[in-house]
């Protein structure tokens, strides 16, 4: 039950939403904040675009208009990394008992949350997640077309996180989203299945939030065929039977492998000089992609511009989609650097650090090397930390360089001196930037961990983040590493409340 409410109170909740800043984000902010019933006790806006342009914040923008509405909305950016890895960043900032993830391009009629609240109160205790109702409208005056029906499925898919609530305990359990599902495919199914393994129940309720179809260029269908790697890594993870249990047929994909087969042995057969295999093969090829082309035509407008669009699509999947499935493979088995992949989350392999504060007594400013003095316990751990063969880094905001008090060369002569006295670090990063100008590293941003973690060649998802105030862990959740806070008499008490970890000196620091 969550903190202040009583037996008889309704089910609080909070909602998050990943973002990369399109227009219908306003649009989504606008729906919930004209909601008749409950509002979310928090509503958390992420902004995963990459290589966000910092002078440029339609977040930002729509985020600041639902702040105007009376919305309590919290934007945080989560560096580019996809919806599972945004999803993540904004449920670990919420303390509600349930956590509802919309999608950007969702609009909640006047009703949701009325009718959410009463999904959640009717759930009982075993149940861990609440699958809400998608209606996709669709033209009323023609036949839809080919993307208007493939977004039309989403209102008989199982798990989809365009309206789902899952509750907070259960995402704690399993650790979140799994952040190796780059794209919006199949990592909600991987979450789903992972929640019921737990032992929680998965319920569809009542909720109704409309999906309108959004614009897609004439080659939005040819990039979702990236989707065939995500179904190696479900392989992987749940076992052959996975599209059982989570109800998801197979699909195109032996007819691709068929058609791009035909097409290679017509092509090889060619250049071989055996002419009647090769016309045999490209009749085959050419049948093949006909009777593909045509299914995909016959439901929709058949206009000029679908007709088009189906022929050459159609032509170009086959191929894709078994490249895709084949680099897909080769990942899930190690062939492609990196490992098999093991459960979520993978272990720590790094630790990250903050340094004033933290590893050495605060000195505000210090250009002095003379200055740096360890805290107590911090050359053991870090003895310690390496004996286990994990890797070390700094991870440090430096904002007396932009406010002219510092100059670059002392902020590395100062950390010299820290290598120094506490050994040497495999990856230094340091953030000059001031506290009013736009910056994608200063802390509590997510950059300086997302350099680190790939200057160590790892994922974020292996690296720990260890510091004494609110900014070291907010940076860390944004960026998908797990965090440990080591509070000081300058650390603020609700920072201390909301972090995830807190131990009372580095001595307490344990690295799962």
């Amino acid at each position: 039950m969550t903190a202040g409410t009583t037996p008889g109170d309704p089910p609080a909740f909070s909602v998050v939403v990943p973002s990369v800043g399109r227009p219908s984000l306003g649009v989504l902010l606008g729906t919930l904040a004209a909601q008749r019933g409950p509002w979310p006790e928090l509503v958390v806006v992420v902004d995963d675009r990459r290589g966000r342009d910092l002078a440029d914040d339609p977040c930002e923008a729509a985020c600041a208009a639902a702040r105007e509405a009376g919305l309590p909305v919290r934007l945080v950016r989560s560096g580019g990394r996809g919806p599972a890895a945004a999803r993540n960043a904004g449920w670990r900032r919420v303390r509600s008992g349930w956590v509802a993830f919309v999608d950007d391009d969702v609009e909640l009629p006047p009703a949701w949350s009325q009718q959410l609240v009463a999904d959640l109160a009717a759930a009982g205790e075993d149940v861990g997640a609440v699958q809400g109702r998608i209606h996709v409208p669709l033209p009323a005056d023609r036949r839809p077309t080919d993307w208007e029906r493939g977004t039309a499925g989403l209102a008989d898919a199982r798990w989809i996180t365009a309206d789902m609530a899952y509750r907070r305990t259960a995402l704690e359990q399993v650790s979140g989203f799994d952040e190796r599902f780059p794209r919006a495919f199949r990592e909600d199914a991987d979450l789903a299945l992972r929640v019921s393994a737990a032992g929680w129940g998965v319920v569809r309720g009542e909720h109704l939030a409309v999906h309108p179809v959004r614009p897609a260029d004439d080659w939005a269908s040819l990039r979702q065929q990236r989707g065939n790697a995500d179904d190696a890594l479900m392989g992987a993870l749940h076992g052959p039977g996975w599209r059982e249990r989570a109800d998801s047929p197979l699909g195109r994909l032996p007819g691709h492998v068929a058609t791009t087969a035909a097409a290679a042995l017509a092509a090889g057969a060619a250049l071989a000089g055996r002419r009647r295999t090769a016309a045999l093969a490209a009749l085959a090829w050419a049948g093949l992609s006909a009777e593909f082309a045509w299914r995909r035509t016959a439901p929709g407008p058949r206009d000029a511009a679908e007709v088009r669009r189906m022929v050459l699509t159609s032509l170009a999947i086959p191929p894709a989609a078994v490249v895709h499935r084949v680099r897909g493979e080769l990942a899930v088995r190690g062939l492609l650097g990196g490992g098999r992949p093991g459960p979520w989350p993978p272990p720590v392999r790094a630790v990250l650090f903050d340094r004033d504060g933290t590893l050495v007594h605060d000195v505000p400013y210090n250009g002095d090397p003379d200055l740096v003095k360890p805290v107590d316990g911090a050359a053991e751990l870090l003895a310690a930390l390496r004996a286990r063969g994990l890797r070390t880094g700094l991870v440090t905001n430096q904002s007396g360089v932009a406010r002219g008090l510092l100059t670059r060369e002392q902020v590395d002569a100062v950390n010299a001196r820290v290598a120094e006295l506490l050994g040497p670090f495999d990856t230094v990063q340091v953030s000059v930037d001031g506290p009013d100008q736009p910056s994608r590293t200063r802390k509590p941003e997510p950059g300086m961990v997302l350099d680190a973690a790939r200057a160590l060649g790892l994922s974020p998802a292996e690296c720990l983040v260890v510091g004494d105030i609110g900014a070291d862990v907010e940076a860390a959740l944004s960026a998908g590493a797990r965090a440990v806070l080591v509070p000081t008499d300058v650390t603020r008490a609700e920072e201390v409340e909301s972090a995830p970890v807190v131990v009372r000196s580095l001595a307490e620091v344990v690295v799962p």
